[in-house]
């Protein structure tokens, strides 16, 4: 970083290395505060993050969320992105440049409405194949629509929170229930998806409207636990087995830098209905890693998921449900065909029954104390990746009566 001084103003360049995975091509917002200042959003450059009220001198981002400057519409996102870009080949006065060590993070946006799908084909076969052995892994309505249902926003925590272990109702071996911590505690590596743009109540959002509607994507752990939802879920699904925590990564990466990511779905059969057809419909080629207390334990690839993000909005959407800047939905548990591409470990250790080796320790699902982190790529435009942050959790112990 060279300082120049400009009369009593000092201005800085940020010099990133070319293969930086926080390069001009990804410029992901955030919402940060240097030592002892309120929060602000800024986007990340290098190692640094430039505080955007600062340098463009606009109110839209002094304040704690990315939500008013969502509300703006994709045609400010696109000018902000193009000035940023300019910003960032230039000196930039030193005031709003702060290295991403000295500042605290937190959500970027104000989240209103959560929803979880179960988008992957991989990941809803093994747990057929877990559950329902003597069955089809998958149920007669999974090829036809994107399965989800409505999660818990005041849950949503930033990356770095730590998670308590949940306490509800367990399957005993007499079959009845009793109460406590839960024994089979989980992660499902997923990607999430930011609204910027919100649809009025009763007008369902057209499938080729998502570039419009949609700001950028977020990583997700949606933590589980496998035994209080296993004994809850009938018949009305997830409950207090997923309520408890979701961690996102403070970085928002824009469509916009994901643009050379793009590649044609999956063969869909039978055909989706009309309103889950686009004129373009395309996926993400984004690679995951999740990694178990500093061990790399899988790879969920992206590319591999059956249902697009714009699908999964255009259904979320087609019975009038309104959307605000934002909501945030998520792709559920990413996997692939490979058993080191599953990205949960009830797949992973094959339902217990299989346990992996994590820091020479045979495990099955998490402790107290565990640690959590995924990171993710995905191809820029030029050679160099482009990053997704990451989000990290740790496991507390519960809070027993």
């Amino acid at each position: 970083m060279d300082l120049v001084r400009a009369g009593t103003r000092v201005r800085t360049r940020v010099d990133v290395p070319a293969d930086s995975l926080f390069g001009p091509d990804n410029l992901p917002y955030g919402v940060f505060a240097p030592t002892g200042q309120d929060f602000r959003v800024g986007v990340r450059y290098g190692d640094h993050v430039i505080d955007l009220a600062a340098a463009l001198e606009d109110s839209v981002f002094a304040g704690p969320d990315l939500n008013g400057f969502l509300e703006q519409g994709p045609a400010r996102w696109r000018e902000i992105r193009e000035q940023i870009r300019e910003l960032v080949d230039r000196e930039i006065d030193d005031a709003a440049v702060h290295p991403i060590a000295d500042v605290a993070l937190r959500l970027p946006v104000r989240i209103g409405d959560y929803v979880d799908f179960y988008a992957s084909i991989d990941h809803a076969t093994n747990l057929g194949r877990l559950f329902r052995p003597d069955a089809d892994p998958l149920l007669p309505n999974w090829r036809h629509l994107p399965v989800g249902y409505h999660g818990r926003a005041g849950t949503v925590v930033v990356s770095g929170t730590e998670v308590t272990r949940p306490c509800g109702q367990r399957r005993t071996g007499s079959g009845a229930p009793d109460f406590g911590p839960s024994r089979r505690l989980d992660i499902e590596a997923e990607l999430g998806f930011v609204i910027g743009l919100g649809s009025d109540l009763g007008t369902p959002v057209e499938i080729d409207q998502f570039a419009d509607r949609v700001f950028g994507v977020a990583l997700v752990n949606d933590w589980s636990a496998r035994d209080i939802q296993a004994w809850e879920y009938q018949p009305l699904g997830p409950f207090l087995g997923k309520s408890f925590a979701t961690s996102i990564s403070p970085w928002i990466t824009p469509l916009a830098a994901l643009e050379s990511a793009r590649i044609p779905l999956p063969e869909q059969t039978p055909t989706p209905l009309p309103y889950l057809r686009g004129t373009q419909d395309w996926g993400l080629d984004i690679d995951l890693t999740v990694t178990w207390n500093g061990q790399p334990v899988a790879y969920p690839p992206y590319s591999r998921m059956y249902w697009s993000p714009a699908q999964m909005l255009a259904h979320l959407t087609a019975n009038g449900a309104s959307t605000r800047p934002g909501d945030l939905y998520a792709s559920g548990t990413i996997s692939g065909p490979a058993p080191n591409q599953r990205g949960s470990f009830i797949e992973l250790a094959w339902g217990g029954t299989e346990p992996i080796l994590v820091n020479d320790q045979k495990r099955t699902f998490l402790e107290d104390g565990d640690e959590v982190t995924i990171t993710a790529s995905a191809p820029g435009p030029h050679a160099a990746r482009i990053a997704l942050g990451e989000v990290t959790g740790r496991i507390r112990p519960a809070r027993t009566r």
